[in-house]
């Protein structure tokens, strides 16, 4: 399976089943991972087989079965939580060409266990990934209108990039984001308040994926 094929596939998952994740399976992940930390100088790290992620209460009645995942964390800076969205949309996408779910965690995680993990690193949130008990079901979606506006005649690839960024997940899927193009320049905001930062690296990477980041700069 293909990044662009996963980008349909992925749903969100909560409940999982308590079939392991395979020694090759976590040397994947592992290296993913790495690749992002080195590339983006951060602190992502995989946890398996550790269900402290969540309080008790949520996991009897929401993040069932969860028991790996990864923690998305680095360094302090002005664009860290935009880089995690980021590298957090590409390991999820990754995770389902592996034949795995996965879920984004941005408020309902235990901060102060997963802080205790992290590496001495701020963590913006936790990624669940494993087997899940189901596929998930797509989550409602804007129409592209309400979350674009391009100048003249509509370039497909900039269709193709709004339509895949409508797939990424976004706090409270507000999906409260607006993509503009003039010409190949294209510019993106978002206000979706603390989580604003996230938010827009999840939907820039799944944008970049569909569109094709040779048709277009960003502004």
């Amino acid at each position: 399976m293909a990044l662009k094929e996963a980008m349909h596939e992925r749903h969100m998952v909560r409940k999982y089943t308590d079939k392991e994740l395979p020694p090759d399976i976590v040397q994947k992940l592992n290296q993913r991972i790495a690749d992002h930390n080195e590339k983006n100088n951060l602190a992502i790290k995989l946890m398996v087989n550790d269900g402290g992620a969540f309080h008790a209460f949520l996991k009897l009645i929401l993040a069932k079965g969860v028991k790996n995942y990864f923690i998305m964390a680095g360094k302090e800076s002005s664009d860290l939580d935009e880089k995690l969205g980021y590298s957090g949309a590409d390991l999820m996408l990754y995770a389902q060409t592996l034949g795995l779910n996965t879920w984004w965690v941005g408020g309902t995680f235990s901060r102060k266990a997963v802080a205790e993990k992290a590496w001495g690193r701020k963590a913006v949130g936790v990624v669940a990934v494993g087997y899940g008990k189901s596929q998930g079901v797509p989550h409602k979606t804007k129409a592209a209108d309400e979350v674009s506006e391009y100048d003249g005649e509509m370039p497909g690839w900039f269709r193709k990039g709004t339509e895949a960024a409508l797939l990424a997940p976004t706090a409270l899927a507000k999906q409260a984001f607006h993509i503009e193009v003039r010409e190949n320049q294209v510019s993106f905001s978002c206000d979706n308040g603390i989580f604003s930062g996230v938010d827009t690296g999840l939907v820039k990477y799944h944008f970049e994926l569909g569109a094709g980041k040779e048709n277009f700069t960003w502004t």
